[in-house]
């Protein structure tokens, strides 16, 4: 389980709990009825009857009383939009991304970093689109994806281990790093050659680069790849579009940090 606790271990109280159950029921993806919450859940019956009373009656969750189901409510509907609007780097990106997509031709990917995942906030298909596991608002994994080694690499050295240990290393494909001593060691190559790549590791016959984004202070704000598939690119050819890459990963950061994101 995937709890926000305190120094003494705990629960953060119960807005704590809240947030768990309010987790649980938008992981799910679908309405979801109260035996399902409770045969996960580590709260007695009641509860977690009352936690779902509460958030419903603040608009959090909705209650379907024919189906009796939960799912997100309007409010959290709305907060949602507002924080993706005032911390997502997709609204200041979403120019560089159209340019850079037009220039390239490839699939562009925009993604930034929560609880050692990648949250990919947004995305242009190539000319050609090819399917592939990412769309915006998905969560991929850190460990074998382009984006997820560039923001990981440039981390502090404590954020990054406490990252890296983060990581499920699972198999995914032949080329998946499944080690956190693979992982440290490709990230430090990362850091030394300003870029990561995407060499089949999250899915066979997808490749990239990527590109962190980062503050004038070094601060990882995010990342950038182009991604294509091995039926019409190679590692050599997404290489050649690396001053592309940078360019608008620069861009990005010039625009932030005049506008949504201070050191």
């Amino acid at each position: 389980m995937n709890r926000q606790t305190t120094q003494g271990g705990h629960a953060d109280g119960t807005v704590g709990k809240a947030l768990e159950v309010m987790d649980r029921v938008a992981a799910r993806g679908r309405p979801v009825r109260f035996a399902e919450l409770l045969a996960e859940s580590d709260h007695p019956k009641a509860t977690l009857y009352r936690l779902l009373q509460t958030l419903t009656s603040q608009g959090m969750l909705a209650y379907d009383e024919a189906r009796q189901t939960y799912a997100p409510g309007l409010r959290l509907v709305r907060l949602a939009h507002a924080a993706w609007q005032q911390s997502s780097l997709a609204p200041i990106a979403r120019p560089y991304l159209d340019a850079l997509s037009e220039q390239v031709g490839e699939t562009i990917h925009l993604a930034q970093m929560d609880q050692g995942q990648v949250l990919y906030v947004d995305k242009r298909n190539a000319r050609r689109p090819v399917e592939m596991f990412s769309e915006a608002g998905k969560i991929g994994p850190g460990y074998c994806t382009g984006v997820g080694k560039a923001m990981l690499a440039f981390l502090p050295p404590d954020d990054r281990a406490k990252a890296v240990n983060m990581q499920s290393f699972f198999a995914h494909t032949a080329h998946t790093l499944t080690t956190p001593q693979a992982l440290t060691e490709e990230l430090a190559a990362i850091r030394a050659a300003g870029v990561s790549f995407d060499r089949e590791e999250h899915e066979p016959g997808i490749i990239c680069i990527a590109a962190p984004i980062l503050s004038s202070a070094g601060r990882v704000m995010g990342a950038l790849s182009i991604t294509a598939s091995t039926q019409r690119n190679t590692l050599d050819g997404l290489e050649r579009l690396r001053p592309a890459l940078t360019e608008t990963a620069e861009k990005i950061v010039e625009a932030a940090e005049t506008w949504q994101f201070p050191d």
